[in-house]
């Protein structure tokens, strides 16, 4: 009990400084910097590569600047491949706002588009020798020829099914494994996070075949799919338990930068303050992750500390790119909400009462802005307390754990009473041969 009150008075502690004078924190807080496209994008390869760059050119509107350069960046990608729809649509995109250098290139395309042609008709060939030749390997390796194929050219749906065909002429659990990360990936590009989940768990039905790099990708896409799925609990445990290991080796699907973000925020957002310490700040692994991104970094360890104030202003500066990233544009408000709640909850934890005055200061907003908030949290029974808006205190309301615990013997009595009657009841049917047989209808 002594552990437990040191450790209360400690967040007390800190929850009071966090609402004092700010000059005895030196921590400095990153600034609201523009996204380094260029670096961005190093973290990647591949068709990922271009997506997310398409996706800031997309979703860049208050920076022109930013959009055109990503666009450039996708264009010079986009060439080093094979997808010439692609390449058309980006043509689209730029409408000629990077000069000359950046435009159609129908010779390009057209020596692409024959050249396609020209390897489909060879893999066709080669792959009904195999069929004819009944090479269970070799038409293994037809159809993933043509899966690559596909991929290279966008055919998204095309290089999936070509992919998935390959399972009947697996012969090794290497193989399954293989066609598994072959499925998963296409499926993170179309989207099709239930595919995702479910090649996962095929690919884990093989554990004598998993190494250590491959487990580790397979925890970052389960993580994917979860955080899609809008499961931020379930989520962040894959991203806490993706192995270091991972290290660039998956820069097709994400970058270790992005597992440091999205299981940090999704940690924020669904762990309790125990499984935050265990799970999150004292997990050594992941701790290798957090050292790439170190604005999450402080962020994480602000919240367990409760300086709630240098934790949001870590949050507001790295809103701005979050909204940018392809996997968590679309739950960086829901994200963001939850852990904000999380936050005015945990911060009303050790309290009787509460000057909304202090707390409205230690997390920078109005007193009545702060008011609507608690007002909600209560509403939702996410706080048991009520607010004096007179003067503006918030009072808990603990249990009374003395008629609690009353109240449970008495329930647990009456639960006990009615439990020996029924028996003794029985007792006496058995005793008296008595036995009702349910009459037939005719």
């Amino acid at each position: 009990m002594e552990g437990e009150d040191e450790a209360s008075t400690q967040m007390i502690d800190e929850i009071y400084a966090n609402g004092g004078d700010d000059g005895q924190r030196h921590r400095p807080i990153i600034s609201g910097e523009q996204l380094d496209i260029e670096a961005y994008a190093a973290l990647y390869s591949g068709r990922t590569k271009i997506t997310r760059l398409l996706f800031i050119a997309n979703h860049g509107d208050n920076n022109a600047s930013m959009q055109l350069e990503a666009l450039r960046m996708a264009y010079d990608e986009i060439k080093k491949g094979e997808n010439t729809q692609l390449f058309r649509e980006v043509v689209q995109k730029i409408d000629g706002r990077l000069g000359p250098n950046y435009g159609p290139d129908p010779a390009w395309a057209d020596s692409v588009d024959r050249r396609a042609e020209l390897r489909m008709e060879k893999l066709e060939n080669e792959l009904n020798a195999y069929r004819t030749n009944l090479i269970k390997e070799s038409i293994r390796m037809g159809y993933n020829d043509f899966g690559d194929f596909y991929y290279a050219h966008g055919a998204l749906g095309d290089a999936f099914k070509n992919y998935v065909r390959t399972r009947d002429y697996c012969t090794t659990s290497k193989h399954i494994i293989h066609m598994c990360l072959n499925a998963i990936l296409v499926s993170i590009e179309m989207g099709q996070f239930t595919h995702v989940s479910s090649y996962v768990g095929k690919a884990e039905q093989n554990p004598d075949a998993l190494d250590a790099v491959t487990v580790a990708k397979l925890r970052a896409a389960a993580g994917l799919a979860l955080l899609e799925a809008k499961k931020y609990k379930l989520a962040a445990r894959k991203f806490l338990e993706t192995g270091p290991e991972l290290g660039n080796n998956y820069s097709e699907v994400i970058a270790p930068q992005d597992i440091a973000t999205y299981g940090g925020l999704c940690a924020l957002a669904s762990f309790d303050r125990a499984e935050l310490k265990n799970k999150v700040i004292d997990n050594i692994n992941f701790r290798n992750f957090l050292e790439l991104v170190p604005e999450v970094r402080e962020l994480i360890h602000d919240f367990y500390s409760s300086h709630y104030a240098s934790c949001l202003d870590y949050l507001g500066n790295l809103k701005a790119n979050l909204l940018l990233d392809i996997h968590l544009h679309d739950h960086v408000e829901k994200l963001y909400d939850e852990i904000r709640h999380k936050a005015l909850i945990q911060y009303t934890i050790p309290f009787v009462s509460v000057d909304l005055r202090m707390m409205a200061n230690a997390f920078k907003t109005s007193v009545a802005g702060l008011e609507k908030e608690l007002e909600a949290l209560i509403t939702d029974n996410q706080i048991q307390a009520r607010i004096d808006s007179h003067n503006k205190i918030l009072y808990a309301r603990h249990a009374d754990q003395r008629n609690a615990t009353f109240q449970r013997v008495l329930q647990t009595g009456s639960e006990f009473d009615q439990d020996v009657r029924a028996m003794l009841l029985r007792t006496s049917l058995i005793k008296h041969d008595y036995n009702q047989r349910q009459t037939r209808k005719l």
